[in-house]
């Protein structure tokens, strides 16, 4: 069961795991979800690289949020997750994710996620970093004992 609920909205956990990896939501839409981290230790892997498995996180945590809002806020199952890792994040680099749907249907979503480098000097998208592709089964029941899980998300969500 879902922890008390901040009144600051930013101190909410929408998914704790990759917020406890610094993580850190900027925008929570059915068309839409955008988020940043800096590069730290707790997310490389032994050559002070952005571990695969954290950016494979971080996609399928910004398509789930998307997907759950895109259906109502019903639960949604992922099925399938592909990602491409195209270039390296080394430590302390930002990195910048967004996540679109390609198709948000009755029962099935699939999801596009993107993760960049932020250029140091301009503060804008840099390097494409990895490219993912997220499946869902959506517009499931929510499970009485989990009735309140996505009161911080819905908080969020811009709709």
């Amino acid at each position: 069961m879902a922890g008390p609920l901040s009144a600051n909205p930013e101190a909410d956990i929408l998914d704790a795991p990759p917020q406890m990896l610094g993580f850190q939501f900027d925008v929570v839409s059915p068309e839409f979800v955008s988020g940043r981290m800096r590069v730290t230790e707790s997310c490389c892997q032994p050559f002070k690289v952005l571990h695969g498995g954290v950016s494979a996180l971080i996609a399928e945590s910004l398509a789930s949020v998307g997907a759950y809002v895109a259906c109502g806020f019903r639960r949604v199952a992922g099925i399938q997750l592909t990602i491409n890792h195209l270039k390296a994040a080394v430590f302390g680099d930002e990195v910048i994710a967004e996540a679109r749907p390609i198709t948000a249907g009755k029962t099935i979503q699939v999801w596009e996620v993107q993760l960049w480098r932020v250029d140091p000097v301009s503060s804008k998208k840099g390097s494409l970093l990895a490219s993912s592709r997220v499946s869902f089964v959506s517009n499931m029941p929510v499970p009485e004992h989990c009735k309140d899980a996505g009161e911080s998300i819905r908080r969020h969500a811009k709709l």
